[in-house]
């Protein structure tokens, strides 16, 4: 169960952004004792991958919060955050993949169900996350990217960790993002209103 959690939370992660749980999972399989890649997943803690994860983790935190950037950067993410979701979910939630000949060995072995899962859960986060920036752009003059980024930033970062060092509070957590993201939106539209109304 600890494990579905885990892999859940930065599934999550990965769908607000794509290298932080990645980043994050690499590191700590690398440097702590409390996590241990599968075996078919320790190319996470390669130095050469944590230095590129680390790159495109600054490209990303830039672009994300730049307005109308930021929209063109979801498009290109489409396929990345999901990709991200099912490797951490993976990962994360202890699957032992390894190599096979036969593809329906692969598919007989069940293998592939936590990869699917998060890439599902990350694509659900990242496609309301696409919809909901150009929005919050829009009702305020592109003034909410950098916010909006930097808390899915920053919520990304806290998911990860709790995903990893705490993974029962990341139910807690998934629920305070449930209702923290409507009310923020309804907030950014109610200062949009009186604003138009000056």
């Amino acid at each position: 169960m600890l494990e579905v959690l885990t892999g859940t939370g930065l599934a999550v992660a990965a769908g607000l952004n794509a290298y932080i749980p990645l980043l994050l999972l690499g590191l700590a399989g690398r440097f702590l004792d409390v996590v241990t890649l599968p075996a078919g997943w320790t190319w996470l803690e390669n130095e050469w991958v944590l230095g590129g994860l680390a790159v495109l983790l600054v490209i990303e935190v830039v672009a994300d919060k730049v307005p109308a950037v930021d929209s063109i950067n979801d498009w290109l993410q489409t396929i990345i955050r999901p990709a991200a979701g099912g490797i951490v979910f993976g990962s994360g939630s202890g699957a032992q993949t390894v190599a096979v000949s036969d593809p329906s060995e692969f598919v007989a072995s069940q293998q592939w169900v936590p990869i699917a899962a998060g890439v599902v859960i990350a694509l659900i986060v990242h496609l309301g996350k696409m919809a909901a920036r150009p929005a919050a752009n829009a009702l305020t003059a592109g003034a909410a990217a950098p916010v909006l980024s930097t808390a899915e930033d920053v919520g990304a970062v806290g998911l990860s960790i709790l995903a990893l060092v705490v993974p029962v509070l990341v139910v807690v957590a998934l629920l305070a993002l449930v209702v923290a993201v409507p009310l923020l939106l309804v907030r950014a539209r109610r200062r949009r209103l009186s604003v138009d109304q000056l």
